[in-house]
């Protein structure tokens, strides 16, 4: 044992035990460090290659302000996301101020009164309710004549092709497909089964728009969703693809002819994709881009650790450390209120900012239920960053995701479970 690093850690505030049981799991995950490790690799030379072959220099990574006229290094960011992402176009936008946000522009802008948008892996997550008018909102997709279908997932979160293809009618135009879990208790798809669906979906109607959310997902795997078809992807600058450094935004990235819908619906009919200034962000947009796919390995690592730390304990985890990874989200079902509480105030405590702030569950917009939340970040709500939330209701799951790096990733996880501890866990 390395006594200096446990030093390091009692005085963080970590036990003996706590420590010596985080060591203990850590010696069975080297071949899932290494497989994240990987993945980090080879998505690190397509995020290079991009940015070679659109030639980025220093004078890209300054701003403009007012109207964002011939802002050629938010163009060229642009080109350096659809060259990654092998797409016609992309909108990578600090106007655009999150992933639901980025949802709402992308289906606002695709669909007309007497359309109809299919979710074929069931309900979306919670703040798309509002969006699409599941709860009725001002504004939202069904106040403008949009109506809504879904179908729920088959045990074992397989599609239901019969219930899809019965569900897919004249008016269906756009199909969502959620890549990340959410706040429910199934998979996160992987970019495979999302091609799989796609090819379904397009057999049944050939035109349809399909349009994925990617948040959490990005860099998690060697290949996007839209690598096997995607007309869109969707996503927040402030998780996965930011990479820490992006300050705020969101993107979207896909055919051409979509992505001007967006830019138009974003502005104003006729001005698009060339008003936008990018003010000050170009260069942590760029950089965060660029830091994207090992930072996100680091996130992965994360995940693993808390997987495995937790079902040794005996939490039911989704998914099991021994998983393939599709995104950075892992969930634990604590089981009570006062353990999902703890989980979280750990991750707080172990935070480089608000450190000190004790979360409490609370009403939040969008959701339903009460939230609690934990995210003592540089970029407020930035869930790249280490941070965990969950909804106040049975089984009362945490959802953990985030950790710019591995060490403080691991301090954060051993935090949360000393927490538990502290609460009455015994180990």
């Amino acid at each position: 044992m390395n006594e200096e690093l446990l030093r390091s850690y009692l005085d963080g505030g970590i036990s003996r035990a706590v420590y010596e049981k985080g060591e203990e799991i850590l010696s069975g995950l080297t071949e899932a460090f290494a497989e994240a490790d990987r993945i980090a690799e080879i998505n690190q030379l397509k995020v290079l290659k991009a940015m070679q072959k659109n030639e980025v220099a220093a004078y890209h990574l300054y701003g403009t302000n007012g109207y964002g006229h011939n802002d050629i290094g938010r163009d060229t960011l642009e080109k350096v996301y659809a060259d990654t992402f092998h797409t016609e176009d992309a909108l990578v936008r600090a106007q655009i101020t999150c992933g639901t946000h980025a949802l709402y522009l992308a289906l606002s802008a695709n669909l007309l009164p007497g359309d109809e948008v299919l979710s074929p892996v069931g309900r979306p997550y919670d703040t798309l309710e509002e969006v699409i008018g599941i709860r009725p909102s001002m504004l939202s997709l069904a106040e403008y004549g949009v109506s809504y279908r879904e179908v729920g997932l088959l045990p074992g979160s397989r599609f239901d092709y019969e219930g899809i293809r019965a569900a897919i009618g004249e008016k269906t135009k756009l199909i969502e497909i959620q890549r990340s879990k959410g706040y429910s208790g199934r998979n996160s798809f992987s970019p495979e089964e999302i091609g799989e669906l796609i090819r379904f979906v397009r057999s049944v109607k050939p035109d349809v728009i399909v349009m994925v959310d990617n948040c959490y997902g990005e860099f998690s795997r060697e290949k996007e969703p839209s690598d096997y078809g995607a007309d869109m992807m969707v996503g927040s600058l402030i998780k996965n693809p930011g990479g820490g450094l992006a300050p705020t935004g969101g993107y979207i990235a896909g055919r051409a002819d979509l992505i001007e819908r967006c830019a138009r619906r974003l502005t104003a009919p006729g001005l698009g994709k060339e008003l936008g200034a990018s003010l000050y962000a170009t260069a942590p947009f760029m950089q965060g881009f660029f830091l994207a796919p090992s930072v996100t390995a680091s996130a992965k690592k994360a995940a693993v650790f808390a997987a495995a730390l937790y079902e040794s304990l005996g939490f039911p985890v989704h998914p099991a450390s021994s998983m393939q990874r599709n995104d950075i989200i892992q969930a634990v079902e604590m089981g009570s209120p006062a353990y999902l509480e703890a989980f979280c105030r750990g991750i707080q405590a172990a935070a480089p900012i608000d450190s000190f702030v004790r979360p409490e569950p609370s009403d939040m917009a969008g959701y339903a239920d009460k939230v609690i939340m934990a995210a003592g970040a540089f970029v407020q709500g930035s869930s790249i960053e280490l941070s965990a939330d969950g909804p106040l209701r049975p089984p009362y799951t945490v959802y953990f995701q985030g950790g710019l790096t591995w060490p403080h990733a691991k301090y954060g996880i051993l935090m949360s479970l000393q927490k538990l501890v502290d609460a009455g866990l015994t180990l």
